[in-house]
């Protein structure tokens, strides 16, 4: 009989492997190589493919939602899929199989099972949806056997495993791809298409951010509450900076031209968590005797390179309509999403210093990739964009051509989170970004989805 593996025993295992834990900038450097050091090895673009075949590893929420991307998109190939949970296992080959696809194998017996789907010899790209601190080890066993690897955000939660990503996909010549689907929503994609015709004029400033409730997912043992929280309990820095981070990189020509100098961010008090427990569970329940650390709002403020400033926000603690806060803002006007979009443009707008709905700029403005995958998107995750975001992975991997986001794009976003703590538990430092691309920067390079707007 298997044994069955309960999930809070699987979170404190982690725990004791010392998965994910913050580690001191002393000990680091006395007990790792000077990774900053090396030399930049260019990873080479890969060699088209007939089919994309995946071994999938974390199949919760957000994993089944890829899956069920992925059945429709043309050459991708399930081949294997690996959960702790044996139930979701059995769901996610259900539905392969349901859509007219050889059943994959499946993966259940331990929380390490992974390691055998990433040893497989008919796998080129495992892709990983699991708990943050599982990113990075699933992440470096794959490229280490000979495959891609796409994983769900953050990509990795310490400076260390930042720099260890980078060295094996120099090393392996594997790609290694942070799924970061909010690069890819409508909105954000016409912004980025404004910018880059030049439009707003010279970058400036930008906002963003991840404003989300998440009181009752951390609080949901049957879902990601049975991680997620602990994180919050934990740590105090911007956990999830991505979301809103990305587009702006895009926008700002992050690691192609410009980078990330310089940031220090700031953490509010600690209240939101608790308030919810203390009324959802009663004043004298354990989960109102949890103790967090999570300031309910962070906010970061980056300089880069060329000059511009970046803030960003996380607000996951308290009562609040969602948001990703996107502002971009140059020398000509300036354009916002939420909490409706509008823009204005000097000497094009109707009205001086008024602003004008987004939409009169949609039929001129549209990016490319959603005037084409559109009708196919309709009733994918998140309106759409994660539809359009594994389309584009395995189109590129079977075109043989270089994918939208690399490596570097994965680290310098993760490091936000990583150097966001360090700034806040030394009230307020200021930290420099290490050059992960060590020197590559420098040189100007197209964004891959901006190639279908020339």
């Amino acid at each position: 009989m298997k044994k069955q593996f309960n999930r809070r025993q699987f979170i404190k295992s982690v725990a004791a492997t010392g998965i994910g834990l913050t580690i001191s900038d002393n000990i680091l450097s006395a007990v790792q190589p000077d990774f900053q050091s090396s030399p930049f090895r260019p990873i080479p673009i890969g060699k088209p493919m007939e089919k994309v075949r995946i071994g999938f590893v974390g199949v919760g929420l957000q994993g089944t939602s890829h899956v069920e991307n992925l059945l429709k998109v043309e050459g991708a190939e399930i081949v294997a899929v690996c959960d702790i949970v044996e139930s979701r296992v059995k769901r996610a080959q259900d539905m392969i199989e349901k859509a007219g696809f050889k059943r994959p194998e499946g993966y259940s017996q331990s929380e390490f099972d992974w390691r055998r789907v990433c040893e497989r010899n008919d796998v080129d790209l495992v892709y990983n949806a699991t708990p943050w601190q599982w990113h990075v080890p699933i992440c470096l066993a794959a490229m280490n056997n000979g495959k891609h690897t796409a994983t769900e955000v953050p990509a990795a939660i310490s400076m260390d495993e930042c720099w260890e990503l980078v060295e094996t996909a120099e090393k392996t010549g594997k790609y290694c791809i942070m799924m970061e689907n909010c690069n890819y929503d409508k909105m954000e994609m016409m912004i980025l298409n404004m910018v880059k015709k030049g439009l707003f004029g010279e970058m400036v400033h930008a906002e963003c951010g991840y404003l989300h409730d998440l009181r009752a997912v951390k609080h949901d043992m049957d879902g990601e509450g049975v991680w997620r929280r602990d994180f919050s309990m934990r740590n105090n820095g911007d956990l999830y900076p991505t979301h809103g981070l990305g587009p702006v990189m895009q926008c700002m020509d992050i690691n192609r031209g410009n980078y990330f100098d310089y940031m220090v961010s700031f953490g509010s008090k600690t209240r939101g968590l608790h308030d919810y427990a203390v009324t959802r569970f009663g004043p004298e329940s354990a989960e109102a005797r949890e103790k967090f650390t999570l300031s309910d709002v962070v906010t970061t403020l980056i300089r880069t390179m060329n000059g511009e400033t970046i803030v960003v926000t996380h607000d996951t603690s308290l009562p609040r309509p969602y948001s990703r806060d996107i502002m971009v803002q140059g020398t000509m006007g300036l354009v916002r999403k939420y909490p409706e979009p509008k823009i204005y443009i000097e000497g094009v707008s109707k009205t001086d210093d008024r602003w004008e709905p987004v939409n009169d700029y949609m039929k001129q403005y549209q990016h490319p990739v959603w005037t084409e995958l559109e009708t196919v998107s309709q009733g994918a995750g998140h309106g759409g964009m994660d539809f359009i975001e594994d389309y584009r992975l395995v189109q590129a991997l079977m075109k043989g051509t270089e994918p939208d986001m690399d490596v570097y794009d994965a680290v310098l976003m993760s490091a936000v989170r990583v150097l966001s703590e360090k700034s806040i538990a030394r009230e307020g430092k200021t930290y420099k970004f290490p050059d992960f691309t060590r020197g590559m920067w420098k040189t100007p390079r197209e964004l891959q989805v901006m190639q279908m707007a020339r």
